[in-house]
Parts: structure tokens; C-alpha cells; sequence
């Protein structure tokens, strides 16, 4: 939920750091490196476009390090149309000395006709090089359809997935996959329709 406000909010304030003006463009951009009190340096960089239809973009990033092979940085970037849409995203990194890593991220937009689509995931590496992550997503159609997805994965436990599926008439999907090296790929999926009724996938 954190990081979907956050989302939210880099939409609101990006999207719109520059003023609308109807009869030109307006772009800004900026960048800055420096020396910081870790040992390492601390990089930042921004740019905002504003078109003269009302669409508008922006997007930021920043990265540190501390001189001794650790590092931090993030970015976001947003977007919105004049005719309504929205699109924002988010993320953020780091690296260890001893070769461990994370990510995460999260991006998320609306349609001028009602849709709207939300994903968040992130990954992490200890410093064995095991790596363990997943994703999460969940989109609206303008129509009322629904999809909702769910990835997992690990070194040494293989890859799973889960899906549903809700259409615009009420019929729905729901499906598993796990692929693992001991026992391969496994599959199963349900379909009903409206009425409750199993019907073939």
C-alpha cells in the first residue's frame, strides 16, 4: 500500500511540477552530481515537459554510492493526457559490496475511458547469488472486466503463477502454474460462466 500511495503521489506531483500554458510548450531539466559525507557521490537528475494540448510528463532519478562498492538510487516518472489518462511508475535499487542486490517497483495508470491497471514487484539477491521475487498485478477494463495475477520465484524452489479473470459478462477464469526442476511444469485452470455453470477453458 506504501508504495502504491507512492505512486500516486509521484503521478500527482510530477505530472504537473511545470504550469499548463495553452499556446506553447514548456520543458525544464536538471542534473547535479556531488561529493557526499559516505565517501561516495550522490547523483540527481530531473525533466518535466508540458505540450500544448495539456499533456504533460515527468520523470527523476538519484543514485548514491559511499566509495566502498554499496549503492542506493531510485526513480519515478508520471504521465497524464489532456483527454484524462494517467500513467505513473516508481522503483528503487540497491547494491551491496559482497554482491547482494534488491529492487523493487510499482506502476500504475488510468485510461480516459475508465480503466486503470496497478503492478508492483521486487527482487533480491543475497550474496550467494540466490535470488527470490515476485510480482503482483490487477487491472479494470472501462467495461467492467477484471484481471488479477500473482508470479513468484526462488533459487531452489522453482516458479509459480496465479491468475483470475472476471469478463464483462460475468464469466470467469482462474488458473495455477508451478514449474519446478524436480517435477517440470504443472498447469490447471477453471472457467465458469455466469451463471456458475463449468464451461471449457
Amino acid at each position: 500500500m506504501q508504495t502504491r500511495t507512492f505512486i500516486l503521489s509521484a503521478a500527482l506531483m510530477l505530472a504537473f511540477a511545470i504550469p499548463q500554458q495553452a499556446d506553447a510548450q514548456r520543458r525544464a531539466r536538471g542534473s547535479a552530481v556531488k561529493a557526499n559525507t559516505a565517501g561516495g557521490t550522490t547523483a540527481v537528475s530531473g525533466a518535466a515537459v508540458a505540450g500544448p494540448n495539456g499533456n504533460r510528463a515527468a520523470r527523476g532519478a538519484a543514485v548514491a554510492t559511499d566509495g566502498q562498492g554499496n549503492a542506493v538510487g531510485g526513480s519515478a516518472a508520471a504521465a497524464s493526457t489532456a483527454a484524462g489518462g494517467t500513467a505513473a511508475r516508481a522503483g528503487r535499487f540497491s547494491r551491496g559490496a559482497d554482491g547482494s542486490a534488491t529492487r523493487s517497483g510499482a506502476a500504475g495508470g488510468t485510461t480516459a475511458a475508465g480503466g486503470s491497471g496497478y503492478s508492483q514487484g521486487g527482487v533480491t539477491r543475497d550474496a550467494d547469488g540466490n535470488v527470490r521475487g515476485g510480482r503482483s498485478t490487477n487491472a479494470t477494463s472501462a467495461s467492467g472486466g477484471q484481471y488479477g495475477g500473482n508470479t513468484s520465484y526462488a533459487t531452489g524452489e522453482g516458479a509459480g503463477h496465479s491468475s483470475s479473470a472476471t469478463a464483462a459478462d460475468g464469466s470467469t477464469y482462474s488458473g495455477e502454474t508451478t514449474a519446478t526442476r524436480a517435477d517440470g511444469v504443472s498447469h490447471s485452470r477453471t472457467c465458469y460462466n455466469a451463471q456458475g455453470e463449468a464451461i471449457d477453458c
